[in-house]
């Protein structure tokens, strides 16, 4: 992922947090995996393994940002090393919030279980989102493995396919609580849910607009796509 230095050592101290990145977000990319699938088929034991790995999640953000701030500390990177570092610890602050939002998904499905109600409601944009979350999380951990900013610029488009999804799910949940006031609770509980989904988009996104600022040095967050697009490719 870097460049190679004169100290062996300090391309190892990189590598190694890179790797650590890497694990950190396979357990997130699978705890989203497992929320979607607790809330598809309703299913308490998955839900209880998405509550369980989200300690682990937030051990691993303190022990990557520490190891982060010692690597400074020893090392005293300049240049893209440095907006290496940096970008590794607003990384994996991403990586956590969106295991937070998975375990959000989790605890409303238990709610949900609770609900007869939740089953009359139709949650295939839901699904949907879901699915392109997990699967710009897993997009945006490989760019950022590779630091490949074509890939990056893809993951910030495909954002917006769950923008869309939420917003249908949203105008089609308004209308089930209009005609059917028994589903007010439920529906809640599954914007809320649906809410979650969309964070873990924009957290994945905000990963890939880590990849630009490492490998061009511009900050690109808050950007008009358009401008993104023009400052990465120039």
């Amino acid at each position: 992922m870097s460049e190679k230095h004169l100290s062996s050592q300090f391309d190892t101290d990189l590598n190694l947090l890179c790797s650590r990145v890497l694990e950190m977000g396979g357990l997130v990319e699978s705890q989203i995996v497992n929320a979607m699938d607790a809330l598809n088929h309703f299913n308490e034991d998955v839900i209880r393994q998405v509550i369980a790995v989200e300690r682990r999640v937030n051990e691993m953000e303190v022990e990557i940002d520490e190891d982060c701030n010692n690597v400074i500390a020893r090392r005293q990177p300049a240049a893209r090393d440095l907006r290496l570092l940096m970008a590794i610890s607003k990384a994996i602050t991403n990586l956590e919030r969106a295991g937070d939002e998975a375990q959000k998904i989790a605890k409303r499905t238990q709610r949900i279980m609770n609900d007869g109600a939740g089953r009359a409601i139709n949650t295939a944009e839901i699904r949907v989102s879901g699915e392109l979350a997990a699967s710009i999380l897993h997009n945006a951990l490989d760019a950022f493995a590779r630091l490949d900013i074509a890939a990056a610029l893809q993951i910030v488009r495909d954002d917006r396919a769950i923008d869309d999804e939420f917003n249908a799910f949203v105008r089609k949940l308004a209308t089930y609580m209009m005609e059917d006031p028994r589903t007010i609770s439920v529906g809640l509980d599954y914007l809320f849910i649906a809410k979650a989904i969309e964070r873990i988009g924009d957290h994945a996104k905000n990963i890939a607009e880590l990849i630009i600022y490492i490998v061009k040095g511009t900050d690109v967050r808050h950007m008009p796509r358009e401008t993104m697009e023009r400052e990465a490719l120039s």
